[in-house]
């Protein structure tokens, strides 16, 4: 049995909404973490040792991956409306970066890696529940990034001197999000008063898969725990498999909060209807559940942590 201790894991965006949280799943299953931040500590949890690299900058990062045995990679850009105004900065960052981080551990001989990657590279799939065999259909430049980068990871892997998992992520959510895109946030923060009401386009009957944070967490420690050979790259679904409606998320938050939640309906816009996963092949191979991610959990843990 491996000594957790013994094992160094490099979490890149460790300042990050989700990669604070995989720091603290790791160093809950005893694992030795190391952050990696772009400049000064801001999220990363108290007790995590901190390194500081630029993810473009090859060499930095050769230097901060010394004494490291596996990484996961959750740095980049993640907003779809701004991939639109500009693609090329996505590709740069989530791509480029990356190829930097790869040639970084080829060269620090660090062999295992975690991708936190999207489920809407999926696209609009009409089949649902969502399994890893759908096909690739990334609709906006945000999800074509992360198809880039997981393409180059897998290439690498298949080199021999990479053993790979990509995780992809459903809609994460609960805990301190300050994310004003994110629904949740937005829905609080009309429960708070500090929003006169949430705009919701079309009925409000759009389902979607909501992951609570420490659920994706624990996502990635499994992932460490369970690392395929050296020259594979194996992909996961991360998701609750459950689908809530956004007239089921404000239902929830009027429950939590106590609190109306005034809505403001405007015209629809072309979505799915639907978008659930299957987690089931990570339920298998990686022995992970989703055991936090109810929604009134999720919609209440993040009321009790003021993200609004």
């Amino acid at each position: 049995m491996t000594d957790n201790a013994l094992v160094r894991v490099l979490v890149t965006g460790a300042n990050g909404y989700l990669g604070g949280a995989v720091a603290e799943a790791l160093r809950a299953d005893g694992y030795d973490v190391v952050g990696l931040v772009h400049r000064a500590r801001t999220r990363v949890p108290r007790g995590v040792a901190v390194r500081a690299a630029d993810l473009l900058e090859t060499e930095a990062l050769t230097a901060a991956l010394r004494g490291v045995d596996a990484v996961c990679h959750l740095a980049g850009l993640t907003r779809v409306r701004e991939s639109f105004a500009d693609p090329l900065r996505y590709f740069e960052v989530n791509v480029g970066g990356t190829v930097s981080l790869l040639r970084a551990m080829a060269e620090a001989k660090v062999g295992r890696l975690v991708f936190a990657s999207t489920a809407s590279i999926y696209g609009m799939p009409e089949r649902q529940p969502m399994s890893e065999e759908l096909p690739d259909q990334p609709p906006h430049p945000y999800a074509a990034s992360k198809l880039a980068a997981e393409s180059v990871i897998a290439a690498q892997a298949a080199t021999g001197q990479l053993a790979a998992v990509v995780l992809r992520l459903f809609n994460i959510a609960g805990g301190a999000d300050l994310d004003p895109t994110r629904i949740v946030p937005r829905i609080l923060a009309v429960a708070a008063g500090d929003s006169p009401c949430l705009a919701i386009n079309g009925d409000g009957t759009a389902v979607r898969d909501y992951v609570h944070i420490d659920d994706a967490a624990t996502a990635f420690a499994a992932a460490v725990a369970h690392m395929p050979d050296p020259g594979s790259c194996r992909r996961y679904n991360i998701g609750s498999g459950s689908g809530t409606s956004v007239n089921e998320l404000v239902a929830a938050a009027g429950r939590v909060t106590g609190r109306p939640i005034s809505v403001e309906h405007r015209p629809a816009v072309p979505e799915p209807s639907r978008l659930v996963s299957d987690s089931s092949r990570a339920h298998a191979e990686l022995h992970w559940e989703a055991i936090t991610s109810d929604i009134d959990a999720i919609v209440g843990d993040g009321w009790a942590q003021g993200s609004r």
